[in-house]
């Protein structure tokens, strides 16, 4: 049976619409998992000498002070970036195949996942350190499969709450105020948390609780999909009322109305959107990373061009970069309506220049780190208007991959957004404005430097009629394939 389920998995590999981006972006996934095993590994073996060189204490205790942070950052980003590896049960139900086994399956290609074995590079070579340092080799036995349980929790955890965005914002809204009350010495967490993993070493048979937690969440894991497999209950679509809304005050804008009156509905009306704009708003606290000194990396003068773009250009990045992928579930049939490309592109361009501004008077609190500072969000958003708004509709139409809009799952960007020419388009969008910064900063001075990339954006902007025509042409080019891409389940 497993090697059943291997073969589907394979052929739905190789026959998918977006095979190459799919084996393009697997080749990347393995460098970027070799750089973090090797980083993991690095940290493993000195992370020990340098807490130790740093005169912070016993190593092990300091680890186990911040492992409670370790933990809910490690949840935060498998519920982020973790991909369900859930079966396409619908066409597996009409087989005879037992639904014990095809759970079984799913749940368990998630043990499997990088999110879990990565951590051993960085825990089997702390564990190893600590033997040579003389530790008991029973306590650091039992601290290190007990840390080890409480990863494979968060694994299923991340199973369980996969759908439940309330309760895990909550959670992370929760550890995000204790963690700035630690930093401020208003509370500490790790006082009561610290004292449970320094135990895992001092008292082995501690242990097993982890393990005990971990057979109950896989257990209830288990349980919960396969009482769900069923197309009437977890597997049907949800259904919700339907809600007219007008907004009679875009019909004066014709055919470029209807389009901006459909976009404003389906952000309001769906998880994916919505988390789209949630994430745009918080673009514009980045800035914060560079303007207050923060990060010593950022201190650099074109480091504020760079902060410029993203605090301006969160919904840019975040919404604009899937445009057409949001209609995805409809694009067919609008297609074989008679509208302009053009109207549907403007439409899309207004929105983002709208949120652009928006941002842009939202994120005017930088005043108070300076005026140099809210300039480079100024010239920066004139920059994302002029320039990186068009980079942006163009790229779109070279995206194959539909987006489910009733999921939030890969917030963040994946396959959907890559290919070789999307890759070559995000290099104007972030490298270009910096080079241009630098060029007028460092030849002249640094007004003229911000003077050099606003110029770029207004005579973007003075272009616009011919790259909308230019994009436009794009569009009808890639149109067929497109379509059939949406077409495709997998």
């Amino acid at each position: 049976m497993l090697k059943l389920f291997l073969t589907l998995e394979w052929k739905s590999f190789f026959r998918s619409a977006s095979f190459k981006a799919n084996l393009a972006i697997k080749i990347f996934m393995v460098f970027g998992a070799l750089y973090f095993m090797a980083v993991f590994l690095g940290l493993g073996i000195g992370a020990f000498y340098i807490i130790e060189r740093q005169g912070w204490g016993d190593p092990l205790l300091v680890v186990n002070r911040f492992m409670i942070y370790y933990l809910v950052g490690d949840l935060y980003i498998r519920y982020m970036l973790q991909k369900m590896p859930i079966t396409n049960i619908k066409p597996l139900l009409y087989l005879p195949i037992k639904k014990s086994r095809v759970v079984a399956y799913s749940l368990g290609k998630t043990v499997f996942s990088f999110f879990n074995w990565s951590h051993a590079f960085f825990f089997i070579p702390f564990s190893v350190v600590l033997l040579v340092e003389g530790y008991s080799p029973l306590g650091t036995m039992g601290w290190h499969l007990g840390i080890m349980a409480l990863f494979f929790c968060n694994n299923f955890i991340n199973v369980l709450v996969n759908n439940k965005d309330n309760v895990f914002y909550m959670l992370l809204g929760l550890f995000s105020f204790l963690g700035i009350c630690q930093y401020y010495e208003m509370f500490n967490i790790t006082v009561y948390t610290a004292p449970f993993f320094n135990a895992l070493y001092q008292l082995p048979w501690m242990a097993l609780l982890a393990w005990g937690l971990l057979i109950a969440l896989v257990s209830n894991a288990f349980l919960y999909f396969k009482r769900h497999m069923y197309l009437d209950a977890g597997l049907a679509g949800k259904k919700s009322l339907a809600k007219t809304e007008d907004y009679v005050w875009l019909n004066r804008f014709g055919n470029l109305g209807t389009f901006l009156k459909n976009d404003i509905k389906l952000i309001k009306r769906n998880k994916r959107s919505k988390t789209a704009v949630i994430m745009s708003f918080f673009f514009i606290f980045y800035g914060l990373f560079f303007f207050t000194g923060a990060v010593e990396a950022y201190d650099g003068p074109i480091w504020k061009i760079f902060a410029g773009i993203f605090i301006s250009g969160g919904f840019l990045f975040s919404f604009g970069q899937f445009v057409p992928s949001w209609d995805s579930s409809y694009y067919p049939l609008m297609m074989s309506q008679n509208i302009r490309y053009r109207e549907y592109l403007t439409s899309k361009w207004y929105l983002i220049i709208i949120a652009t501004l928006v941002s842009t008077i939202l994120a005017s609190f930088y005043i108070y780190f300076g005026w140099d500072a809210y300039l480079a969000v100024i010239v920066g958003a004139v920059y994302n208007i002029g320039v990186n708004s068009y980079l942006v509709l163009w790229g779109g139409a070279y995206i194959k991959t539909p987006i489910d809009l009733t999921s939030n799952k890969k917030a963040f960007g994946d396959k959907q957004a890559f290919n070789a020419k999307t890759l070559l388009l995000t290099l104007p969008k972030l490298l270009l404005p910096l080079g241009i910064y630098a060029l007028g900063h460092y030849l002249i001075s640094p007004t003229v430097g911000y003077i050099f990339v606003g110029m770029a954006g207004i005579i973007g902007f003075g272009f616009r009629n011919r790259v909308f025509a230019l994009i436009e042409g794009i569009y009808k080019k890639e149109k067929y394939k497109t379509i059939a891409a949406y077409k495709q389940k997998t």
